[in-house]
């Protein structure tokens, strides 16, 4: 492979996963999930007390993610319910307020 400016290289990605929905955009426990995997990874080899003990690591942080994500996302609705509301659109507020 070559570059526009002249370089080259190449290099190897590893597995791509995708990840969809229909019609919804990923819940915070999807996406929990999907960040999980990137931080956890057990190994296949390890003795049972060992992966037994990651897999419930794996699951708290997961856990704690999700939560946050949920803050997070119940804390951007009330900032644009505010920016709604001071700017007079408060219909459009309304509905923020519901979700």
């Amino acid at each position: 492979m070559t570059f526009e400016n002249g370089s080259s290289g190449a290099g190897e990605i590893g597995p791509v996963k995708v990840f969809t929905s229909n019609n919804r955009g990923h819940s915070p426990e999807e996406i929990a999930e999907m960040c999980v995997n990137k931080i956890c990874s057990i190994s296949t080899d390890a003795p049972p007390h060992v992966r037994e003990q990651a897999l419930a690591f794996r699951e708290k942080v997961k856990a704690v993610i999700a939560e946050y994500m949920l803050r997070a996302i119940e804390s951007d609705r009330t900032t644009l319910w505010n920016i709604l509301k001071k700017e007079g659109f408060h219909e459009e507020a309304e509905i923020i307020r519901r979700l």
